[in-house]
């Protein structure tokens, strides 16, 4: 390869210029003047390659979704762990990495979501690569067999993005809080084994308890029947049977169906 052959394209030095402008200081401050200067182009030249900042910043997204999102934050949470769990936890591993830079930007797509609203291209734009961050996390989540998926995915990006704007205030332990929250939410959403299933109790209030018990209904008195309401139940609560000295502790019962 020749020197001339590895020298970026015009359109990449511009992109290469602009990219860190964009991530550092979002995208209103920035202006075509300071992305040529920075490139060593004209206007002339910025012109042939894009019809506005705008343009160039959606490239700079599209750069910064595979640079970081795919080949920082889930290449970094997949080399650390074997599991699907352990990968969904290792992303606040590498977010603690993050935290811990002196140039640490935070979220490109939260930043610029925030500064340019949802209504603008740009702002949905950072939307869909939000998306995209979820859609990992969703599949990782699929891997593990977690339960309810998409609710899943949305709480973990809520401790995701919160931990984001905790490091912005300063807290550089912000990513190791969010991961202690993470295994919580992780549990909650493991499918349950061997839990037991409702049964039917169709039928039980006619059941003779008393008779399970080897007690007879016409153990009772004849007045006891009558202030019963004539015919001896088949079944008398607790408090019912209490008075006859018959030895029955329906609290301590275990039926088994």
């Amino acid at each position: 390869m020749t020197e001339k052959d590895a020298m970026p394209t015009l359109h990449e030095r511009i992109v290469l210029a602009a990219y860190p402008l964009f991530i550092q200081r979002g995208i209103r401050d920035v202006t075509v003047g300071e992305i040529t200067e920075a490139a060593h182009v004209t206007t002339a030249e910025f012109d042939r390659e894009f019809t506005s900042r705008d343009e160039l910043a959606a490239v700079c997204l599209d750069r910064r979704e595979r640079t970081w999102t795919v080949g920082v934050v889930e290449a970094g949470a997949r080399a650390r762990s074997t599991t699907a769990e352990g990968r969904l936890l290792a992303i606040f591993d590498v977010f603690d990495d993050w935290f811990q830079r002196d140039d640490y930007e935070a979220c490109t797509f939260i930043n610029v979501l925030l500064e340019m609203g949802r209504e603008h291209p740009l702002g949905r734009a950072s939307i869909q690569y939000l998306v995209h961050i979820r859609e990992l996390v969703g599949a990782l989540a699929a891997e593990a067999h977690l339960k309810d998926v998409d609710e899943f995915t949305l709480s973990w990006h809520i401790l995701m993005k919160g931990s984001i704007i905790n490091a912005v205030e300063g807290d550089r332990n912000a990513a190791l809080r969010a991961q202690a929250m993470a295994a919580d939410l992780i549990a909650r959403h493991r499918p349950s084994v061997g839990r037991a299933q409702p049964q039917d109790t169709t039928g039980l209030d006619d059941f003779d308890w008393l008779h399970l018990y080897g007690v007879e209904a016409g153990d009772f008195s004849t007045d006891e029947q009558a202030r019963a309401g004539g015919e001896p139940p088949l079944c008398r609560t607790r408090t019912d049977t209490a008075a006859f000295d018959v030895d029955i502790d329906f609290l301590d019962f275990d039926l088994r169906i």
